[in-house]
């Protein structure tokens, strides 16, 4: 998916973005939310680290301000903890009794759009939905609402005076050039300008060959990472094996993939009616593109993935973003919708020719079919390559397709868990495996003496159950044969700051409840009238 950028941008792919423009949103409000302490200790947790290791508890973690200072075991499964094994609490320490819950490193988010005015997502929902599922970092990919706007909430966050996960921008390539980018030496120049902007990376949609391997080898020359969508437009003169040689670091999504695996033909198989600017017509015939690959198991197949490898190139598939295409009706009803999805949101979700994402003019069975089969081979493929040693990470791409910030990074779990990684694995996936990819694994990504405070702590053992990250928890019947809602994250600790994860939540609930009070707003199916249709039912015509 993309973001809004600024126009004129690189020449060679002005179609691809000719509809949209900057959408700077409402900043998030100047004020921190959670607790802070210069010597916190979080008592009794299990610990479920990214570094391999099975579980161990019960263990205290020390913090002093925002570092691990100590990781103690205090004691074993069922046996009382000696209160002198543990480390101890000094005057004007905070103490936070976590017995029985589970810890783990804060999740890394590595497709995370702060959103745009044309969803009419205010960042401070956006940040409030990430943190309230666990979410201590994020890569922006585009910097959607501009570079300066998207830095100075990284510097507020990096400060802690807004409450927002950690930011990292990476700038769609070529956003802020008063001309268009059509020479080797053009791109490295804006490239250096971006870095010295402060951008801490770039987000390739791709480019005209010269043009894409000069930017490729200047950004990776001085430091910087970077991150493409492989367009259709120009992913036949450049797919990701081309990209990955020239000095890309990671790929999203999954185009460019299949075209680098394909053995009997060099083109997707367009029909004569196709036209790329019809979402429906693109996304259709891209839930057939793996079948035109080279067969899994194959040597071309191998080949492709033995070459990627050896670069040590990163996977940040998204499965979510897409769910969508294979079942629409389950990825409309998902049951945060009715609490947590903002009416701008809502109508943005639903069919439209304009709205990017919003592709649903005659979407059915046959076309949900063709993507099962896409994402069995793909799947298989994300799955072989973390086999195999390579890096595959976690993102969401969330405000498009039905996909909802902070929901839908726990659905993505939930994705990697059928493309056959063990919880283990999605945890690493989740975390340490970002933080490689950020270059922030010194950092972040691990709960290790010496790294930022960055957990998520929860009550419910998120291995033996995904579904209890999320923020409406899981249903669950009791001894008394009470059905009950479990889970849900109870603390995000980003930085050394304490959230609670659950008040943040209600805290959505109510821009939410009030928004539709506003806008007299209900969800329905699209067709049908509702309270507000006039606004509703102009959206869903466009």
């Amino acid at each position: 998916m993309f973001k809004k950028i600024t126009l004129p941008f690189i020449k060679v792919f002005l179609p691809f973005i000719a509809s949209v423009a900057l959408a700077q949103i409402e900043k998030a409000p100047n004020r921190a939310e959670g607790e802070y302490a210069n010597r916190t200790i979080i008592r009794g947790v299990t610990l479920i680290n990214s570094t391999g290791a099975p579980p161990i508890g019960p263990i205290d973690i020390v913090i002093e301000k925002n570092k691990i200072a100590q990781i103690k075991q205090v004691g074993y499964p069922g046996v009382p903890i000696d209160p002198k094994s543990r480390p101890k609490l000094n005057e004007g320490d905070k103490e936070l009794d976590c017995t029985g819950m589970y810890l783990m490193p804060g999740f890394i988010d590595m497709h995370g759009h702060i959103g745009g005015k044309q969803q009419g997502t205010p960042a401070e929902y956006v940040f409030k939905l990430w943190l309230g599922h666990g979410i201590t970092t994020i890569r922006d990919p585009s910097a959607g609402n501009g570079l300066d706007w998207t830095l100075d909430q990284k510097r507020r966050s990096e400060k802690n005076e807004i409450t927002a996960p950690r930011i990292k921008a990476y700038t769609a390539f070529g956003m802020g050039s008063d001309k268009a980018i059509t020479t080797p030496e053009e791109a490295r120049q804006w490239v250096r300008d971006n870095a010295a902007k402060g951008a801490d990376g770039i987000k390739f949609f791709g480019a005209e060959p010269a043009v894409f391997r000069a930017a490729l080898e200047e950004n990776k020359k001085i430091g910087l990472r970077s991150a493409c969508h492989h367009a259709q437009l120009e992913v036949a003169r450049m797919n990701v094996l081309a990209t990955a040689k020239a000095g890309l670091t990671s790929m999203e999504h999954w185009y460019g993939l299949p075209e680098a695996l394909f053995d009997e033909r060099t083109l997707q198989n367009y029909p004569a009616d196709y036209n790329y600017s019809n979402e429906q017509n693109r996304f259709e015939e891209a839930g057939k593109l793996w079948k035109q690959s080279a067969e899994p198991g194959s040597a071309k197949w191998n080949q492709v993935m033995d070459e990627l490898l050896k670069i040590d190139f990163t996977l940040d598939p998204t499965f979510n973003i897409y769910e969508a295409n294979r079942d629409l009706m389950m990825a409309r009803r998902a049951e945060w919708h009715d609490d947590y999805t903002l009416p701008a949101v809502w109508r943005f979700y639903g069919p439209s020719r304009i709205s990017h994402g919003s592709y649903w003019l005659n979407w059915g069975t046959e076309q949900e079919v063709a993507w099962k089969e896409n994402y069995q081979i793909w799947m298989r493929f994300v799955n072989e390559y973390k086999n195999k040693g390579g890096r595959v990470t976690t993102g969401s791409d969330s405000g498009f397709i039905y996909q909802l910030y902070g929901f839908a990074y726990i659905r993505e779990l939930e994705l990697l868990r059928e493309a056959g990684f063990h919880p283990l694995e999605v945890i690493r996936a989740a975390t340490i495996k970002g933080a490689e990819a950020l270059g922030m694994a010194d950092q972040i990504g691990s709960v290790e003496v010496g790294k930022m405070a960055d957990f998520v702590i929860t009550e419910e053992n998120p291995l033996a159950n995904l579904k209890t990250l999320y923020g409406t928890g899981a249903i669950k019947v009791n001894d008394k044969n009470e059905v009950t809602r479990v889970g849900g994250v109870k603390y995000t600790v980003k930085d050394g700051v304490i959230y609670d994860a659950k008040k943040l939540l209600a805290d959505v609930r109510k821009m939410v409840s009030e928004a539709k009070v506003k806008e007299n707003f209900e969800i329905t199916q699209p067709g049908i009238p509702q309270k507000g249709a006039s606004k509703v039912q102009g959206a869903e015509k466009n």
